[in-house]
């Protein structure tokens, strides 16, 4: 099973056991802390579950490399030399859990024609509204369209309307 986790504004994919490095996190080595999981994967299923949860060990506090950041003007003699080292932490995934009970699979029982014809009708249900909605977008795209066709038409009927008159 992996996990999807973001913290320090990325994205990780993580699984138990594993030892990674994060941006630095306000907990000392050895406490332990967890992050919020994005998606869980179990291989062939995925779910997403806001109450998901990934803990983590904090392993170390420690500093990355050096980044040197240079800056120059050609021929006018600019130079700016700077260099920086991003604070980092290194975390071990001691366990990925899911924050939902697991569901009992529903199986249908073909016992009687009666029971399949409510559940296709439920699903009917289900699917009006979203239908509805496109239908309702549909119409509202035409009749912007059909608006803007029928200005200019407006104005030849009065200007030729005009003409007769004369």
């Amino acid at each position: 099973m992996y996990a999807i986790v973001a913290t320090g504004g990325k994205q990780i994919k993580v699984t138990a056991g594993d030892v990674v490095t994060v941006e630095k996190l306000d907990a000392a080595v050895g406490e332990s802390v967890t992050f919020d999981v994005i998606f869980l994967g179990d291989g062939e299923e995925i779910t997403v579950n806001p109450s998901d949860l990934a803990s983590v060990k904090v392993v170390e506090q420690f500093k990355g490399e050096k980044a040197i950041v240079f800056k120059f003007k050609k021929r006018k003699g600019y130079k700016r030399l700077k260099g920086h080292r991003q604070n980092l932490t290194k975390v071990l995934i001691t366990g990925v859990q899911s924050g939902e009970k697991p569901k009992a699979k529903k199986t249908v029982a073909k016992k009687s024609d009666a029971k399949a014809d409510v559940v296709e009708e439920t699903a009917v249900e289900a699917a009006e509204p979203q239908a509805a909605v496109a239908v309702e977008t549909a119409e509202k795209k035409t009749t912007s369209r059909a608006k803007k066709t029928k200005a200019p038409e407006e104005t030849d009927t009065e200007s030729s309307s005009a003409a007769e008159q004369e």
